[in-house]
């Protein structure tokens, strides 16, 4: 299992100088590993009371039969999770609001490349790729098919953890549009965003829900924000991916860009 290192999560303090209405159903923010999970996530726990804060660890098919208290409709909880779909986990989340997180396959591909070689991110068999034996690229085409018996595809997480949920009442958000939100946040596209976000996972949208997104959206609360993650010195990977790999994520997952939005 992979261990998930960085910097310690403050945000619970912040989430108690506000008045916090109770969860009336659970939420599920589901994602894409590496999509801004952490971003979204803050987000949200900002309207949340902490004691509904299922912060145990992220939700996943090995450990799911542990987690199961974070869909309990008589104990309502805000949950995140990287979920693959099937029979298990749609029964077991029926009950929950369901927000499902994805980013552009695309960025993806680096983010995922570059937390990976990260100090923050330990997994046995995969602390090789630290060494500096691997160029950037082959670390980009590593992250677009995979690493056999080691590291899933592109196609196949983007297949099972996002695409296989589309049409069961998922609500769909773009990392890159809630980034824009953010940034707009004072303006009319983040209430938009912010607004149907709110109304999706069921919570009342309180007047002061401007301050607590930007509190919540502050990447120096992030541990896996890109600014706090350490990487190995000599390696430079490229701000946007070279479109060679480009269209080999084309290649891999045809029609998944246009698919999700992109």
């Amino acid at each position: 299992m992979a261990v998930i290192k960085g910097i310690r999560d403050t945000l619970d303090e912040q989430v108690e100088r506000f008045e916090q209405t109770p969860l009336r159903q659970p939420i599920l923010l589901n994602s894409i590993p590496k999509s801004g999970t952490h971003l979204l996530r803050n987000i949200l726990r900002m309207f949340v009371p902490v004691e509904q804060h299922h912060d145990r660890d992220f939700v996943q098919a090995p450990n799911m039969h542990e987690h199961l208290d974070a869909f309990n409709p008589h104990a309502p909880k805000l949950a995140a999770a990287h979920l693959l779909f099937d029979d298990q986990a749609v029964a077991n989340i029926r009950f929950a609001r369901h927000i499902l997180l994805v980013r552009d396959p695309y960025d993806w591909v680096l983010a995922r490349a570059r937390f990976f070689v990260s100090e923050e991110f330990e997994q046995p068999n995969l602390r090789h790729l630290k060494s500096g034996v691997f160029s950037a690229e082959a670390l980009l085409n590593m992250m677009i098919f995979g690493i056999h018996q080691k590291s899933p595809s592109l196609v196949d997480i983007y297949t099972h953890n996002a695409a296989a949920w589309l049409g069961t009442g998922v609500h769909l958000v773009r990392y890159e549009d809630a980034v824009r939100a953010v940034d707009e946040v004072d303006g009319q596209e983040g209430e938009i965003f912010f607004t149907a976000l709110l109304h999706a996972a069921g919570i009342d949208r309180p007047d002061d829900w401007r301050q607590r997104v930007t509190i919540g959206a502050d990447r120096r609360r992030s541990r896996t924000a890109r600014e706090n993650l350490k990487l190995p010195s000599g390696l430079d990977l490229p701000a946007s991916l070279p479109e060679v790999q480009r269209r080999l994520v084309d290649y891999a997952a045809p029609g998944l860009r246009t698919l999700l939005g992109y």
